[in-house]
């Protein structure tokens, strides 16, 4: 993948362009002086050349130059050898970014559009992309674009562990099953699998710098599209990075007593590779807030010991600090979420609402820590 900020860390990397601009500069001086001092003609074709030979080594030199920014001698700027950092200044163009999420998690990430250079929305396959073109309008946001991988919505049906067969738009409409996951997703019409991939969709895919699964249901949001096997190899081969912003609660019906471990599992299992990062939320609700919760079937998606398998070094990170890695994802804790009021009727008397806080993404959080991450990888 194209990275999105390069460093050289060698003080030799200054060598040429330094050399470049003193020959440069000394011979063209010299070129000019002697033209100007002794105008004799047979030596003009002398001079001449010296000036046209300092020119290229002086605008060679000053374009080395131009790539790089001197950064301040400091800890933050000298490798553990001692040795001086240098930092790109001209990092590139700004990457592309593909979102794979329902309606509420592109409008999360919408701000992420000010950052890059494209920001592609591909909608999930059971939904009419209509929907999001009106979001779309009513909110002007810069450089997001959405796209429907089918000419037409999907049907896609789900399994539960007690045998329920359900259309997954449907599930979190009926508690009945809140109590229960889901063990399988299917498309109701298996030709829909091989359905060719629009080109707004393909070329989205080919070109993006990276592919952010979430914020979003898991069954009802970010994997159906992977039903349709010609979207799933696409993603698949794709170079970019791709980025699992896991959910803050699980999804009664859906995804009830889910780890993140067990979030992981079940992209591998249906997109057929592990997010190379997974982003959790590491925020702590208050009791009562978790209460409320829990009396809808729902808990937090936070890391738990028992789900640590291994550690690694994240590129870029200069204090070395090392990462957990599960089900081959890196896992990074963050802050991503905040609490907000919400009003919501009483179930002894709907026509009263009551005002309870709920745990929500939040859009800046989240923002500014998929841009770090991606600045560093």
């Amino acid at each position: 993948m194209p990275t999105f900020s390069r460093r050289i860390s060698r003080l030799s990397h200054l060598v040429v362009p330094i050399t470049l601009s003193a020959v440069g500069g000394a011979a063209l001086f010299f070129g000019i002086v002697s033209l100007l001092a002794i105008p004799i003609t047979p030596l003009l074709w002398r001079d001449a050349l010296l000036i046209i030979a300092g020119i290229a080594a002086l605008g060679t030199g000053i374009w080395q130059f131009s790539g790089m920014a001197m950064l301040p001698i400091s800890e933050s700027t000298s490798s553990p050898d001692g040795e001086l950092v240098f930092g790109f200044g001209q990092a590139g163009k700004p990457p592309q970014i593909v979102v794979l999420s329902g309606g509420a998690g592109m409008l999360v990430l919408a701000s992420l559009g000010d950052h890059v250079a494209r920001m592609t929305c591909i909608v999930p396959a059971q939904d009419p992309v209509e929907y999001y073109y009106r979001a779309a309008g009513l909110f002007n946001f810069q450089n997001v674009y959405y796209v429907t991988p089918v000419p037409a919505p999907l049907d896609v049906m789900a399994t539960l562990d007690d045998g329920t067969v359900a259309n997954v738009r449907h599930l979190s409409v009926n508690p009945q099953i809140a109590e229960h996951h889901v063990t399988r997703l299917a498309l109701r019409d298996l030709a829909g699998a091989a359905t060719p991939l629009p080109r707004l969709v393909a070329e989205a895919i080919r070109d993006a710098d990276a592919i952010i699964l979430g914020p979003g249901g898991l069954f009802e949001s970010l994997l159906p599209n992977m039903l349709i096997d010609s979207f799933r190899e696409a993603v698949s081969k794709s170079a970019a990075r791709k980025l699992y912003i896991c959910n803050l609660m699980t999804e009664p019906g859906r995804t009830t007593g889910f780890s993140v471990a067990d979030h992981i599992r079940e992209i591998k299992r249906y997109a057929g590779f592990a997010p190379d990062y997974v982003l959790v939320n590491v925020q702590r609700i208050d009791s009562d807030v978790h209460q409320l919760y829990a009396a809808a079937h729902q808990s937090p998606v936070y890391l738990s010991p028992e789900e640590y398998e291994e550690t690694a070094v994240l590129p870029g990170d200069r204090d070395g600090q090392r990462r957990l890695v599960i089900e081959g994802s890196v896992v990074i804790e963050a802050d991503l979420a905040s609490s907000v009021i919400q009003y919501t009727a009483t179930l002894d008397n709907p026509d009263q609402s009551r005002a309870v806080h709920v745990l929500r993404h939040d859009a800046d959080k989240l923002t500014a820590t998929v841009l770090e991450l991606l600045r560093r990888t």
